[in-house]
């Protein structure tokens, strides 16, 4: 997914609150050395991203709306987006949230199937 939206295959929706959370996953410690990234790479990881993304202002807080408070900035940023769908390995804890917006909750592969299809979108 991230080669898909550094190759702008599909529209990647970003809001600054999602940035910096992402950001400090991806810079935990745990997490770097699962994915072998170095901290210079995960800054340069990050930026390519922003670089790319549509900014996503929260207008509107549409919360509570999931079981997960962790998982309301990632709705809020698809909603406040207009995003088409929400890609996550976590879908069932979107539950039927997402549909509720008119956004389909996809997983990571099913996305891709997607994009390699040439369908052009906007995700979150």
């Amino acid at each position: 997914m991230l080669e898909r939206a550094l190759d702008r295959r599909f529209t990647l929706l970003l809001s600054v609150p999602l940035a910096l959370e992402y950001e400090g996953v991806c810079r935990d410690p745990a997490q770097r050395i699962a994915s072998g990234l170095s901290e210079s790479e995960v800054r340069t990881i990050m930026s390519a991203l922003c670089a790319v993304a549509e900014p996503v202002q929260a207008w509107f807080l549409w919360r509570p709306q999931l079981r997960d408070p962790a998982d309301e900035m990632v709705l809020e940023t698809a909603v406040n987006g207009t995003a088409d769908a929400l890609v996550t390995f976590n879908r069932r804890d979107f539950g039927d949230a997402p549909g509720a917006f008119g956004i389909e909750v996809l997983s990571p592969r099913h996305a891709l199937s997607r994009i390699a299809g040439g369908r052009k979108g906007k995700s979150k």
